[in-house]
């Protein structure tokens, strides 16, 4: 859907509540087409995101898996060598 949402369930340390804000944020933006939206729609805006981090936070809250939690430092290394190939970018 949108590049910019990353998964943020099973990571040690888990996701923070600004990264929970933020990918809530991107997902209304996506959503709504506003990327800052009117003064008419402001309030309706940020409600949204408001309300889609709340819901985030409450699924990453109920979420169980037998797997090892994810290294953040890992998955970034691991996105950067997939965007090398994507892109054909070297380091």
């Amino acid at each position: 859907m949108c590049r910019n949402i990353k998964t943020l369930f099973n990571f040690d340390p888990p996701a923070t509540e600004d990264e929970i804000e933020a990918a809530a944020l991107q997902f209304v933006r996506k959503l709504s087409g506003f990327n800052t939206p009117s003064k008419a729609n402001e309030e309706a805006f940020h409600r949204a995101v408001q309300e889609v981090s709340d819901v985030a936070k409450n699924l990453l809250d109920s979420l169980v898996t037998n797997a090892e939690p994810r290294n953040r430092e890992v998955e970034i290394e691991r996105a950067r060598a997939r965007n090398a190939k994507r892109f054909g970018m070297t380091e």
